[in-house]
């Protein structure tokens, strides 16, 4: 690979977990979330994507920090895989929650893009801390939804 293609692959890969979260989104935003129950602190769904988007644009910078600094490292295809399974989970909670409605399970994989978060600022910090810094927002707002997803299933 070249040396210069992350610059590329990374932007695109988060842009592509954009996209397809939010088509799946979209799905369940006409009827099915408007009618149910959910706590007076839930934001606004024009607030809930425009975190979103920064929070990709960081990832995206944080994986290509990561690349850069960490290439020659033993870890390396480890980490790119825990980003890579980070960008499926966080695809697949907005499938369960807005197209299939399965709550619960939402929940779960809410805890699952939490860990993997978590994992990665971990992993990524020998490499570059900024890389890892920038996922704390990511970390921060993912521990919001977790319990908000959680109080909406309690609710519903």
């Amino acid at each position: 690979m070249s040396k210069q293609l992350h610059y590329i692959i990374s932007p695109l890969f988060y842009l592509g977990v954009m996209v397809v979260g939010r088509t799946f989104t979209g799905q369940g935003l006409t009827e099915w979330y408007p009618s149910i129950t959910k706590p007076s602190y839930t934001p606004p769904g024009s607030f809930i994507g425009i975190v979103w988007t920064i929070i990709f644009v960081l990832s995206a910078i944080s994986l290509i920090l990561f690349i850069n600094r960490g290439r020659e490292s033993k870890a390396f295809w480890l980490i790119i895989g825990v980003f890579i399974f980070n960008g499926i989970v966080n695809t697949a909670w907005s499938y369960i929650f807005f197209t299939r409605h399965m709550i619960g399970l939402a929940v779960i994989d809410s805890l699952l893009i939490l860990i993997t978060v978590g994992l990665l600022m971990v992993l990524t910090w020998p490499y570059s801390k900024a890389s890892s810094i920038l996922l704390l927002p990511y970390l921060l707002w993912v521990s919001f939804a977790t319990y908000l997803t959680y109080v909406i299933y309690v609710m519903n």
